[in-house]
């Protein structure tokens, strides 16, 4: 038994080592530029808004592709979402109702 427990290869670390240094480098770059632009109300506005515009462009290209059974889904974890303000309970009620629209073959 000659081969280590955990090998890797050089490529590979070197590929994830540029990933890790390009992430942070996005993140910490992000950060400075921020630091030096004057938050109007405009820029404020704006960036209050980025988080809604990321979870919809993520989430509609899922919904079209999903069918009903994935609509169904989404749109009652949002409706449990917006009523108990709990994410565990929506998921949850998501996970029972697509699986209660799958097992009916929509």
């Amino acid at each position: 038994m000659t081969e280590a427990l955990f090998s890797v290869d050089a490529a590979f670390f070197a590929v994830v080592l540029a990933m890790t240094a390009a992430t942070y480098a996005m993140r910490a770059g992000g950060y400075w530029v921020m630091g030096r632009i004057p938050i109007t109300p405009r820029i404020r506005r704006g960036l209050e808004s980025l988080p809604g515009a990321i979870i919809v462009s993520t989430i509609l290209p899922i919904a079209l592709k999903g069918g009903v059974s994935v609509m169904v889904c989404l749109a009652l974890a949002a409706a449990v979402m917006a009523a108990a303000r709990k994410e565990f309970i929506a998921v949850f009620a998501a996970m029972i109702a697509v699986a209660m629209v799958r097992s009916y073959s929509f």
